[in-house]
């Protein structure tokens, strides 16, 4: 039996507490939940050592209050791990640091502690408390002139080609779906030290679609003297961010391969300290890619300049069976059909001055998108607006970016003949996961099984590698099928990844915390 640990889909924590009056479209909590009637006692007791993953173990009712800074005042010395020199600096004491949070999470219950989390948490820390003292350089302003004269007269301070001696390593953490990165990623970001003016935290995807534009602006500026792009670019991301937080780092293609090799060495000359999570252990990014030879020295400064952690703890983490809210509804009929629009018209009325519109133009990249009904927060989409014509990831940010709630009415079951659909379906739901957006939906079957062979003819067809990565990910065949469209290791693993968040935004914890900006 394979011995590796199989992983399960997890839910991320609740969002940060927001302080200030609700609005009405966020009090929406979740619709005729399976487990509503359901009690819940608060946990206090520790559970360190349990074999729970602490990023899935997520009661949706307990918001934690991160910035409570009186939280730890009466505790114990011994009730909790403690941060390095705890009476250097009384001023220290007033903010939150990663391994006082992740404390508080699991007493107040809302995690269950595991002990080789709790030690990914300490690199935390100590990352934490190097970030304290540490003084980015002063990046310097950009050249008021690109002409040949000034390039040669240009007394511009010179372009760095080594990391500051005082900049603390970054952090790349790895493993499978399901082991709390984004969890552990937000968790450092929310209770960096105040001393970090400069911070961004960005899912990669959306990073690279920023990094494109900004290329592209570059090159037109510099006109046709030429010049390098890439060093304008990234000291323009340096001056916006000394602490750069990357979620779900990866590489599929040759572009971002070429552009990433040489903009991490440059975000590292200039001194931004990055975290960034993975799948993937450095070795094993754009495996098999074109011309991967030139991405080789990317991997050996990830590996150099950035403490790279494996997230498996060996602990056999399966989803537990997690209650369902009812923002799904199968098959397609008149019955569904009137539902959902109940509950569109609900959500779209609770703002009078905000009522729902006819074709609202969404810009993105020169192109035009139309949103078929939507208010500002809340749109309603047929599939094949969204996926019936050559729409992008880029496209599905936008959409994502500008609304909430989103309906999706009329999936079918997508075949081999709807590939190039079942593709972009895919590329959407991704979207909508790495922003929190809150799914409604109506499907031709469950929405978790439109990617799915004939039950009758699964047996033949799955291959051993969609075996794997479906028992990687804690997916079982009763819940989602297994489709035979998706061959290549990239594509199994996107559809796997797929079925399984389309599991996790079905919940009730997703629905309650879900749609919350």
């Amino acid at each position: 039996m394979n011995s590796k640990a199989v992983r399960r889909i997890l839910a991320s924590p609740p969002p940060v507490a927001r302080r200030g009056p609700i609005s009405p479209a966020a009090q929406w909590a979740s619709i005729s939940s399976a487990a509503s009637s359901s009690s819940h006692t608060p946990q206090t007791k520790k559970l360190r050592g349990t074999a729970l993953n602490s990023s899935l173990a997520v009661d949706s009712r307990l918001n934690p209050a991160i910035l409570d800074d009186g939280f730890f005042a009466n505790r114990s010395a011994n009730n909790a791990p403690s941060d390095p020199n705890p009476n250097e600096d009384s001023a220290q004491d007033a903010w939150v640091t990663p391994l006082r949070q992740y404390q508080k999470m699991i007493d107040s219950g809302t995690l269950q502690g595991d002990d080789h989390q709790t030690r990914i948490i300490q690199k935390l820390q100590d990352l934490h408390n190097q970030l304290i003292s540490y003084k980015p350089p002063q990046i310097p302003d950009a050249p008021s002139s690109n002409t040949l004269l000034s390039r040669i007269f240009s007394r511009d301070a010179p372009i760095p080609t080594t990391p500051p001696e005082t900049a603390p390593k970054g952090l790349y953490l790895y493993g499978d779906v399901g082991t709390g990165k984004t969890m552990l990623m937000d968790l450092f970001y929310q209770t960096l030290p105040p001393s970090v003016k400069r911070k961004r935290r960005v899912h990669f995807h959306a990073f690279m679609i920023d990094v494109h534009k900004r290329l592209h602006a570059a090159k037109i500026a510099m006109g046709f003297h030429g010049g390098d792009s890439i060093i304008p670019v990234a000291r323009d991301l340096a001056r916006e961010a000394s602490v750069l937080c990357f979620d779900e780092f990866q590489v599929t293609d040759i572009a971002d391969a070429m552009i990433l090799r040489r903009l991490l060495e440059s975000l590292v000359n200039y001194g931004v300290v990055c975290v960034m999570t993975s799948n993937r252990h450095p070795d094993d990014l754009y495996k098999n890619g074109i011309q991967r030879s030139s991405f080789v020295p990317a991997i050996e400064l990830l590996k150099t300049q950035f403490e790279v952690t494996d997230l498996d703890s060996g602990t056999d983490y399966r989803r537990i069976p997690r209650a369902l809210s009812q923002v799904y509804y199968s098959p397609l009929t008149p019955e569904t059909s009137q539902e959902i629009d109940k509950i569109f018209h609900a959500l779209a009325s609770e703002e009078p001055n905000d009522p729902p519109i006819p074709n609202r133009k969404l810009n993105t990249w020169g192109r035009t998108i139309l949103v078929p009904e939507s208010t500002s927060t809340v749109a309603k989409f047929d599939f094949d607006d969204l996926c019936g014509q050559p729409l992008s990831a880029a496209d599905y940010i936008e959409i994502t970016k500008n609304f909430n709630t989103l309906f999706i009415l009329g999936i079918p079951k997508l075949g081999m003949d709807r590939k190039d659909l079942a593709r972009r379906f895919i590329t959407f739901i991704d979207a909508c996961y790495e922003s929190k957006t809150k799914l409604f939906v109506t499907s031709e079957v469950p929405v978790f099984q439109v990617f799915s062979d004939d039950p009758t003819e699964q047996a033949h067809h799955i291959s051993d590698h969609m075996r794997s990565v479906m028992d990687d990910l804690g997916l079982s065949n009763d819940v989602v099928g297994s489709s035979s469209m998706f061959t290549g290791e990239e594509e199994v693993f996107a559809f796997a990844r797929a079925c399984s968040r389309l599991v996790q935004m079905g919940s009730k914890e997703w629905a309650e915390t879900a749609g919350l900006r």
